[in-house]
């Protein structure tokens, strides 16, 4: 039986989240001029990435796999999640019909183009947004599953990425058009890939459909990667100006399945060959520890790590970017799991890391729940996981509504291996500084 199915209903659970939505982004992107957002190279800023097992969860590389990012049209691999979800429980079936409000129709391209009061059945609607990525339709199936409103369904988005281990997003619509509040991150779009997997693999073969034919119209995949690569069978392309190009990919080599994200991508075909170079890497790698070798990704293979970066909402200079973007202060309050980035003047236009607070203070977060019992719970589960890293006794913290386990007494250094070693064995983590 599917997970979802044992789960209650998201609408009789809104209000848990509260809590969480004090976790959210809140800037505001607006227009400036060209020189007030300077072009970011590639390999320098919005370039993230990890790659995962997809049956252990074991993070075979990570480059800045929990740094903010925009997940673009990603996010519907969420809105398709929910939407598994309910077909599950019987809320709706695929013959249910998905009727096109005002709202969904004025939404921008990418999308079907139908008009006020045409319908399409919920079959075609999810082909419309594994295949085409199609905005009107994202909208109009969020506010179906939302009672009517795409609000109230992207906050059972972010409700139901909390409880999958996400820690680092929020969603406030369904089909990832450009909003600076909503924001992901390599790690946590990978968490949700896998859950796809898991618990609905009798609908993932929609993200390795070729193409989707609606009312006489033929509209190919947008994932290329589908036909360049041999065995890999989803998931979901995304782009805007401010994210650059996004792929959440995955293939099947013998017995072994990978997971990867590359976000921030500087074009379609780098972030293509990018992906397929990461997977390629990673297939080698599994099929060198099958063979009892003691082997890692090698980090250098790729780029230098730098100094962690941070989210940056700027464009390409090419002839497809937008208008530039920068970053403004809202009056809504940082989110707590962002305590590390600071929100900087307009003109620099992006989030930057704050300056490293003293060593020595630094915690380690390891999940939130509803209750007090189930904080307690994960505390003990953490330290049979990973003792040598979690041997002080963990603590069960009231955030509103939720409860936060956490683990203190931390230098950075020491704080960021408990938390590797943690993700390693496939468990959410975070790294907090002091005063977090």
């Amino acid at each position: 039986m599917p997970t979802a199915a044992r789960r209650p209903s998201l609408l009789s659970r809104i209000a848990v989240l509260a809590a969480a939505l004090s976790a959210s982004l809140c800037v505001l992107a607006a227009g400036g001029p060209a020189s007030a957002a300077p072009t970011p190279p590639f390999p320098e800023m919005r370039y993230a990435a990890v790659v995962v097992d997809a049956e252990t969860g074991e993070v075979l590389f990570s480059r800045r796999g929990d740094s903010l990012r925009y997940p673009a049209s990603i996010t519907k691999v969420m809105t398709l999640y929910l939407t598994f979800e309910a077909l599950s429980t019987g809320r709706i079936s695929l013959e249910d019909r998905v009727v096109i409000s005002a709202r969904a129709a004025a939404q921008s391209p990418t999308k079907l183009g139908l008009p006020v009061g045409a319908s399409l059945s919920v079959s075609e609607a999810m082909q419309a947004l594994a295949v085409k990525s199609a905005n009107d339709i994202a909208v109009a199936l969020a506010e179906k599953l939302g009672e009517g409103s795409e609000r109230r369904f992207a906050a059972m988005m972010t409700l139901r990425a909390r409880e999958l281990g996400m820690v680092n997003t929020h969603f406030v619509n369904a089909s990832g058009l450009p909003d600076s509040r909503q924001v992901s991150s390599a790690r946590d779009l990978a968490i949700l890939s896998r859950a796809v997997l898991r618990d609905f693999p009798q609908h993932y073969s929609l993200f390795s459909q070729p193409s989707f034919t609606f009312q006489g119209r033929k509209m190919n995949n947008h994932n290329g990667l589908l036909w360049r690569m041999p065995g890999t069978d989803g998931l979901k392309t995304g782009f805007t100006s401010a994210s650059g190009y996004n792929l959440a990919a995955s293939g099947v080599q013998g017995n072994r399945r990978l997971i990867a994200v590359v976000l921030g991508g500087p074009s379609n075909a780098r972030r293509n060959a990018k992906m397929e170079s990461l997977l390629l890497t990673g297939f080698d790698l599994a099929a060198r520890r099958d063979r009892g070798e003691r082997v890692q990704f090698a980090q250098a293979s790729f780029e230098s790590e730098p100094a962690p970066v941070t989210l940056m909402a700027q464009v390409r200079s090419d002839t497809e970017a937008l208008a530039p973007d920068r970053v403004v202060l809202t009056s809504a309050p940082a989110p707590r799991n962002l305590s590390g980035f600071e929100i900087v003047d307009p003109a620099s236009s992006g989030l930057r890391q704050a300056g490293r607070p003293e060593s020595g203070r630094w915690s380690v977060q390891v999940g939130a729940f509803k209750s007090q019992e189930l904080a307690r719970k994960q505390a003990a589960i953490v330290q049979k996981l990973a003792p040598a890293h979690f041997s002080a006794q963990g603590r069960a913290e009231r955030a509103g509504t939720s409860w936060r386990t956490r683990f203190a007494g931390y230098t950075e250094t020491s704080a960021r291996a408990a938390c590797k070693a943690l993700k390693s064995r496939g468990q959410p983590c975070m790294v907090l500084p002091p005063a977090a």
